[in-house]
C-alpha cells in the first residue's frame, strides 16, 4: 500500500479508519465533512497550509509498520 498525493481523503479513510487520526493531528480537522471524501490529499494539504510531501511519508510510514 502506496499513499499518493493524488489519493482521494475518502479512499484513504476507507483504507483504514486510523488514518483521521493521522490526518487531524496534521491539522486537517475536516475529515468528516462529505465534501473532503472527494477531495485529493494534495488539496486537502494546500486548503490547509499543510507539506503534503511531509503528510504523506507520514501515512506511508503509518502503513509499512501497520504492515510490518
Amino acid at each position: 500500500m502506496q499513499v499518493t498525493k493524488d489519493m482521494l481523503i475518502g479512499e484513504l479513510l476507507r483504507l483504514d479508519i486510523n488514518t483521521a487520526q493521522i490526518l487531524m493531528g496534521a491539522g486537517m480537522h475536516c475529515v468528516g465533512c462529505p465534501s473532503s471524501q472527494m477531495e485529493s490529499l494534495e488539496e486537502a494539504c494546500m486548503v490547509h497550509g499543510i507539506s503534503c510531501d511531509q503528510l504523506v511519508n507520514i501515512l506511508n510510514e503509518y502503513f509499512e509498520k501497520k504492515n510490518a
